[in-house]
């Protein structure tokens, strides 16, 4: 707790100066749509109907890829009702504008595939234990199933989280939504006892809950990511209250000790507060995330004149101390995002300029795929058109995504966000417009799993060869002579070994061994040069002796 305390002290000091971008992070938003608040704004009757609800989703999608939003966590299970055509509840009335009512068209599915191909993530939101107005269609027929099973508390209907049949009931909703969707992550929502809830509440009754479904989930797709949206404060801190608001005791949501035990993959707990409220508790929930992903639920609706009316500075602020800590950031919600509630978005749009990939789940799968095999580079006067081939991956996931990197400067440097042009590309092929006078481009493309373990990069070869990885990346030695395949380098003269900047600092005649005894440990490009005077590179290596 002291190196809590010392660093925040630290942390609070922080200007809101741009803090530099990782290449690793989760930048996500909530897509509500209870009553269509965020989407959709308009109802599907007929054709028309659809075609307008599909445009407007794909106006949002292409507003959140333009800040490089990376995961969307779009509300699925709104209460006891869904977005998709389910076997097991109607649908939400904010589809069609009558609860049961079909819009004539499945939107999860249709979302997903709108995200996949913006090279985005789609979460589906999964609202637990609330069930709606207790006489609303949801919690009615729910009711008619199982009608000990809902509470009545005040107006609302609840789930009782005390009986293992809403563990099961629950469970049973994820596992539908995992095997019918190519999803990337099932987020739950008040995962939790009702805050009103009379009589003792236990941590086991909700991680019952939250197992059932991770052994659900997993079971199917284990690439899959599971998380929650805890109340923001986990528990009172040392010398900071949570002031009678916490997940742990208040709630009995025990989100720390289900990272812990690995029931989750991430968390986005919700963090609506400023000051002393939000910093301590930001640090406590990174200092207890045991490897896994933590994302800070921001909370810009309390810009809004109508709500808290916070200045942009503290979103600012708390974006940067959360970057700094490590943690991603996650937006409540899309509307108040796009809108641009006091230039929000405008900030965002430049705090974020350049993308991001999703942090790897190496606790459940650590091993990278193959780099794709060949990589081959069409440029015309006003494009660069890339193909490459496949790679075999080492994961049990369906299929594999690729990351294209572009630089002025060769090899791409694969560690710096900028050079990132695409992120989780689902084909083989890309097309690039250039603009009149720029400088030429190097491209470098990797392969991706759907547990984010990204492979080495295949580089493009500036002199047009089509060799694989393996030949093309990195030559083998062992501290004092480079190995070389006799066919490549049958029609050289000489070699060159030369620095990453293409210095040439060591020259030999062609031969199948090059001594590299002189050469201090680093790594090098390995260049041939033929009678004509052309050259081209053999490849890299790294000399380690130590």
């Amino acid at each position: 707790m002291k190196r809590l305390t010392l660093f925040y002290l630290f942390v609070v000091c922080i200007s809101t100066a741009l803090i530099a971008q990782p290449k690793h992070e989760v930048r996500a938003v909530w897509l509500t749509t209870i009553g269509g608040i965020d989407w959709p704004r308009s109802y599907a009757h007929d054709g028309m109907g659809i075609r307008q609800q599909q445009q407007e989703l794909c106006q949002i999608l292409d507003r959140l890829k333009a800040i490089n939003v990376n995961t969307v966590l779009l509300q699925t299970r709104v209460r006891a009702t869904t977005i998709y055509p389910s076997n097991i509840e109607p649908w939400d009335g904010c589809m069609s504008g009558k609860a049961g009512r079909s819009p004539g068209y499945d939107a999860l599915q249709f979302a997903i595939d709108e995200c996949h191909c913006r090279g985005m993530e789609l979460h589906a939101w999964v609202v637990t234990i609330p069930v709606g107005k207790w006489n609303t269609f949801g919690c009615q027929q729910l009711r008619k199933r199982y009608p000990s099973l809902i509470k009545h508390i005040g107006e609302e209907g609840y789930m009782n989280p005390e009986s293992p049949t809403t563990a099961d009931y629950i469970a049973s909703m994820c596992e539908e939504i995992t095997r019918r969707y190519d999803i990337d992550g099932i987020h739950l929502d008040y995962i939790r006892y009702p805050e009103t809830w009379r009589g003792s509440k236990s941590q086991e009754n909700i991680t019952r809950i939250v197992r059932r479904i991770h052994q659900k989930v997993k079971l199917y797709k284990p690439w899959v990511k599971l998380s929650c949206s805890p109340i923001g404060k986990y528990d009172d801190l040392s010398r900071y209250s949570s002031k009678g608001w916490n997940a742990r005791r208040q709630v009995a949501q025990d989100a720390q000790g289900w990272l812990r035990d690995g029931l989750m993959d991430q968390l986005y707990p919700m963090m609506y507060f400023q000051g002393n409220n939000f910093y301590p508790f930001a640090i406590d929930w990174q200092e207890n995330n045991y490897g896994r992903t933590v994302v800070s639920g921001l909370g810009i609706y309390m810009l809004h004149p109508h709500e808290r009316n916070w200045p942009l500075s503290e979103v600012k602020r708390q974006l940067n101390v959360t970057r700094q800590i490590g943690m991603g950031h996650c937006y409540f919600r899309a509307k108040f995002l796009l809108d641009n509630v006091k230039g929000v978005y405008s900030y965002v749009s430049d705090y974020d300029r350049h993308p991001a990939l999703i942090p790897p789940m190496t606790w459940a799968h650590h091993l990278a795929p193959e780099a794709p095999a060949v990589l081959s580079v069409k440029r015309t006067t006003k494009s660069d058109v890339l193909t490459w081939g496949g790679a075999r991956d080492r994961s049990d996931g369906p299929y594999l995504l690729y990351n294209i990197y572009a630089s002025t400067e060769e090899p791409v440097d694969i560690s710096n966000p900028a050079n990132l042009v695409a992120t989780r590309y689902m084909w083989q092929q890309l097309r690039l417009q250039r603009r009149a006078g720029s400088r030429p481009l190097h491209y470098a493309v990797t392969t991706l799993d759907r547990y984010g373990n990204e492979s080495i990069a295949l580089q493009e070869d500036t002199y047009g060869s089509r060799l694989s990885p393996h030949d093309s990346y990195l030559l083998p030695n062992d501290g004092r002579t480079l190995l070389l395949s006799a066919s490549a380098t049958t029609d050289a003269e000489y070699l060159a070994v030369c620095t990453l900047q293409g210095t040439i600092i060591h020259t030999c005649p062609n031969q199948p061994h090059v001594d590299v005894r002189p050469l201090r440990d680093g790594i090098y490009e390995l260049r041939s040069l033929n009678k004509k005077g052309i050259m081209h590179r053999l490849g890299f290596f790294i000399i380690k002796r130590k």
